[in-house]
C-alpha cells in the first residue's frame, strides 16, 4: 500500500437548478483515495460506512475504483449527506450528519496500517465530530514516526459550531502533518485578516515541512522553511464543476512524491509535483462531482 487515507465518506447532492441536485459519491477522503487510485498508486480507505443504500453505492464506487478496504468498518447508522452549490467558482456546503456512520467511527483496538506505506492523509468533516476526531488522531499520531502525514483542513463553515475551538484544535493537526495542503478560501475564513504568507511560515515552526496554499484557477504555492517560494503552472481550462478538484490535487501531489524523501527534494522535483497536481485538478473541473482524472487521461493532455 503506498497512499492511505482515513475520515468520511459520504454522498454529495450537486445543484443543478433550484432544488433540483444530482448525487455523487464523495467525503474528501474517499475522493483523495480514488484520485490517488486512478493515477496509478496502491491505495487505501480507513473509515466508517453505513449499510443503508447510500452506504451500499459508496461502498461499490470504492470496489469500482479498486481501493483497499481492510481497514474499511461498516454501521448500521445513516449515511451523511452533504448539498452542494457552486457560487462564484466556489463550493458551498449544507450537510445532515446527525448520528451519520461516518461520525460513530472508533476502532478498537486502533488499526495498525503496513510498514511500507509512504502517505497517510487526514483531515476535512471527520475532525468535527466525537469519537471520530479523537479516533483518527489517535491513529494518525501512532503513525507520525513511521509514514508521511498530509493534512488537509478541508474547511466547512456550515459545521464549525465554535471556531477559537476549532482554531486550537487545528494546531495540534498540523503539529502531527509534514504536508500540509489547504485553500484560498480555508484561510479566508480561518485568518481573514493575515497574509497567507505570515500564516504559512507560522505554520512551518509547528512541525510541518511543507505548506501548499491552493487559488483555484491561479495554481498554487508551496512554502517551506528558508527556501524560496514555488508556484505551480496554471491550466486553463473549461471549468464545469470545481467539487473535489483540492482532493485531486492532494492525491496527484502524494503520487508525484512517492518513493521520494520530502526533506530532501529539489526544487525541481517540488516544481514538477505542483504542476502535476495543479494539473490533475485542473482536468477533475472539466467534469461533474468529484470525478478524478485517470493517468491516462493526464497523459494526453500534457501531449496535446
Amino acid at each position: 500500500m503506498d497512499i492511505l487515507t482515513i475520515g468520511e465518506a459520504l454522498i454529495d447532492f450537486k445543484q443543478s437548478q433550484n432544488l433540483k441536485f444530482e448525487g455523487f459519491e464523495g467525503g474528501s477522503p474517499l475522493n483523495v483515495a480514488v484520485a490517488a487510485a486512478r493515477l496509478g498508486a496502491n491505495v487505501g480507505f480507513a473509515g466508517q460506512i453505513s449499510t443503508d443504500l447510500f452506504g451500499k453505492v459508496i461502498t461499490q464506487h470504492i470496489a469500482d475504483n479498486k481501493i483497499d478496504t481492510s481497514y474499511l468498518l461498516e454501521h448500521d447508522s445513516p449515511t451523511t449527506l452533504a448539498f452542494v452549490a457552486e457560487i462564484n467558482n466556489d463550493a458551498h456546503f449544507s450537510f445532515i450528519n446527525n448520528g451519520a456512520a461516518d461520525t460513530l467511527y472508533n476502532p478498537q483496538p486502533r488499526p495498525e496500517f503496513p510498514k511500507e506505506l509512504q502517505f497517510l492523509m487526514f483531515g476535512s468533516i471527520s475532525l468535527l465530530t466525537e469519537p471520530t476526531a479523537s479516533s483518527i488522531e489517535d491513529i494518525v499520531a501512532s503513525h507520525q514516526a513511521s509514514t508521511t502525514i498530509v493534512f488537509d483542513p478541508n474547511v466547512r463553515p456550515a459545521l464549525i459550531t465554535n471556531k477559537e475551538e476549532y482554531l486550537t484544535r487545528l494546531h495540534k493537526w498540523l503539529e502531527l502533518a509534514d504536508i500540509v495542503k489547504l485553500s484560498r478560501q480555508d484561510l479566508e475564513w480561518l485568518y481573514p485578516k493575515k497574509y497567507f504568507k505570515n500564516v504559512a511560515l507560522d505554520w512551518l515552526q509547528l512541525n510541518p515541512a511543507a505548506i501548499i496554499i491552493t487559488d483555484g484557477e491561479k495554481g498554487a504555492n508551496l512554502y517551506r522553511k528558508n527556501q524560496e517560494l514555488i508556484s505551480s503552472k496554471v491550466y486553463k481550462v473549461d471549468v464545469l464543476d470545481t467539487v473535489g478538484a483540492g482532493d485531486t490535487f492532494s492525491a496527484a501531489l502524494m503520487v508525484s512524491l512517492l518513493n521520494k524523501d520530502i526533506n530532501n527534494i529539489s526544487n525541481l522535483q517540488w516544481q514538477e509535483s505542483l504542476d502535476f497536481a495543479a494539473l490533475a485538478a485542473a482536468l477533475n473541473c472539466t467534469k461533474a462531482g468529484a470525478n478524478p482524472p485517470s493517468l491516462k487521461l493526464i497523459e494526453n493532455y500534457q501531449k496535446s
